[in-house]
């Protein structure tokens, strides 16, 4: 496993990269950065596939610009399809969870030039019609109103040592012992460096003027595989995969023991699937 500083257009991302084989790009989320899969990594190395993992912008040790506009969703499109192309392939086999899988989702629909196939784990698609959720959602979602705000959020999840964080992480996991001592310690150290908390948030600052920009193509045609946590308390079970017409080729796979981080709460079963994905192989449930 290597630790690389990868020179982008405009930005430079720290990137974990392992393995020979097809490549496989796995996107991180908030308040994360690669480690997060650190289980899959080695599980995707072992089956033959090439992997980079990667800082997204403004995370850990990547490139922090300043400002809200760097990290509209073109711009973090355009880092993935970059990062491709920098190790040398023209299409990757592309992972995201949470806030990397916002990016995946749209990667594929803006550059599906770069996209072999696309796996999600928790995270919302790009055709979601937000009025139609309802007030259940709109209550799991407050969180991206109160992030809009300006340094108010900086100054609450930074207090007292970055405790609520802490606490999102002490209570992320649907089973006892899946998250340790040492993968708080060092997730918290990743989102206090310099800048990092700011940029992180300014994932959600952007969202309105992602909003605004409208969508390039109304569907994903190429292989998608949905792996959902239903105890996510985040993200409701609606917003897993968008209907058939647009995801034709899609297979949604729901575990109900399981939450908003599914890669840790299941590492084994997250793992065997992607491979299995990866592979082109038929993806069972169980």
């Amino acid at each position: 496993m290597e630790e690389r500083l990868i020179a982008l257009p405009g930005v430079r991302l720290h990137a974990v990269v392992a393995g020979e084989g097809p490549l496989v790009v796995l996107l991180h989320g908030f308040p994360d950065h690669w480690r997060v899969w650190r289980h899959q990594i080695d599980m995707l190395v072992a089956a033959g596939f090439r992997v980079v993992a990667p800082d997204l912008r403004g995370y850990n040790l990547s490139d922090k610009p300043l400002g809200v506009e760097p990290y509209r969703l073109t711009a973090l499109v355009d880092d993935v399809a970059a990062l491709i192309g920098a190790l040398g392939s023209q299409r990757a086999f592309v992972v995201g969870h949470d806030w990397g899988g916002v990016v995946a989702w749209h990667l594929a629909v803006r550059r599906p030039d770069r996209v072999e196939r696309l796996a999600i784990l928790n995270a919302p698609h790009p055709f979601l019609d937000w009025a139609l959720l309802g007030p259940e959602q709109w209550l799991r979602s407050w969180h991206i109103g109160f992030f809009q705000l300006p340094w108010l959020p900086e100054l609450a999840l930074g207090a007292f040592d970055y405790a609520l964080l802490r606490g999102l992480y002490a209570h992320a996991s649907t089973r006892p012992g899946t998250i340790t001592a040492l993968d708080v310690e060092q997730s918290i150290a990743a989102i206090s460096r310099p800048g990092a908390l700011t940029a992180a948030l300014n994932y959600y600052r952007a969202v309105p003027r992602n909003l605004s920009e409208g969508q390039a193509a109304v569907r994903v045609d190429l292989p998608v595989l949905v792996l959902w946590g239903e105890r996510d308390p985040m993200l409701g079970p609606a917003m897993a995969a968008p209907g058939p017409g647009q995801a034709p080729q899609l297979a949604l796979l729901r575990r109900p023991d399981a939450g908003h981080w599914i890669q840790l709460d299941l590492p084994g079963w997250v793992g065997d699937r992607l491979v299995a994905f990866g592979r082109q192989a038929k993806v069972e449930a169980t």
